[in-house]
């Protein structure tokens, strides 16, 4: 009999750019407060990628590099890259092609993944579905955003939550029990109203007049959207962990999307984790979209030891949401 392959994390990247947008400056820009976005939001600082030509692919190309440096493998050897971003440099060719190109993958085949904030989610499973196959060996998963290129620095709702940034991971096959064990993935069209880019796409093609009216950056009804996430959220981790025989005391951490601190609180409670357990860089990067997943993870390799099993959780536009259940396969040094 066959052993059964599993797709397991071997290599973490990331990157952030140097430039901080703190509370402080936000409150030159619109009417706002330190305190209250620290209250409301758990947000300080986000990073910003500044500088003329500079798009989302300029950050997936450290970040990857990383990994590779890690693990200790050169870019010719990638089979596979997935790259989930609402920022692509471009509608096509994707993000993952010219990163692809940008570090010389060129055995890869490579695609961009839109799910918004659960992108990361959504491209982790597929990627492990891909590896389980047993025809891939080296699959980069990225989540990816330059969420300053489609905020509008007029709207206080949205403008004080949103960072740029860029996490990588590398999925390998093992038949060791470990990596990716199980994903309950969902995602709502009826939602599509309240977290949104109106322009853009077939429906609304760039024009003076969408322009104009300001279609062409992110926009969300906060309280439909906060509810939804909060309940989405924990709910998607809580079942994750009912179906695969789990209580909180099992889980060694919560890696959540980065969009509202009382959002992550109210996923760990719902799950019986303590804060402690709970990965938080939300103050330092903001909502970075599909990033903040796999930054988390960035921050936190070092803390990670073989055989911790993590719940990696988020909510998004669309909408999207769900939980990942994986074991993880490495002690870094």
């Amino acid at each position: 009999m066959m052993q059964k392959i599993n797709a397991a994390i071997t290599a973490v990247g990331g990157y952030v750019p140097d430039f901080r947008l703190t509370n402080k400056m936000l409150e030159e820009i619109v009417d706002t407060n330190d305190e209250w976005i620290k209250t409301r939001t758990g947000v300080e600082e986000r990073r910003i990628l500044k500088g003329d030509g500079l798009a989302t692919s300029d950050m997936v190309v450290p970040a990857v590099l990383e990994l590779c440096k890690k693990r200790g493998i050169a870019p010719e050897e990638i089979d596979c890259m997935i790259c989930a971003t609402v920022t692509p440099d471009m509608v096509f060719p994707s993000t993952a092609n010219i990163v692809c190109d940008k570090i010389g993958a060129v055995n890869a085949f490579g695609y961009d993944l839109s799910a918004a904030c659960s992108g990361f989610l959504f491209a982790l499973t597929t990627g492990a579905a891909l590896i389980e196959s047993g025809r891939y060996k080296k699959v980069v998963i990225v989540g990816a955003d330059k969420m300053s290129a489609i905020v509008d620095y007029t709207d206080r709702s949205t403008c004080i939550l949103f960072g740029d940034g860029a996490g990588a991971v590398l999925l390998e096959p093992t038949t060791e029990n470990i990596g990716v064990q199980d994903s309950l993935l969902k995602s709502d069209g009826s939602g599509r109203n309240f977290l949104r880019m109106e322009a853009g796409g077939s429906l609304h093609p760039a024009s003076i007049e969408t322009v104009q009216n300001k279609q062409h950056y992110i926009r969300q009804e906060g309280p439909t959207v906060f509810k939804a996430a909060v309940k989405s959220m924990a709910d998607a981790a809580y079942d994750l962990l009912q179906r695969n025989n789990l209580t909180g005391d099992d889980i060694a951490w919560l890696v959540p999307h980065q969009a509202n601190k009382r959002i992550i609180d109210a996923t760990a409670n719902r799950m019986g984790l303590s804060l402690d357990k709970v990965m938080l860089n939300i103050q330092r990067y903001g909502n970075t979209t599909a990033a903040t997943v796999p930054l988390c993870l960035w921050d936190w390799e070092k803390q990670l030891k073989k055989g911790d099993k993590l719940v990696l959780a988020a909510f998004g536009g669309g909408f999207t949401w769900g939980a990942t259940l994986i074991t993880w396969g490495y002690d870094t040094k």
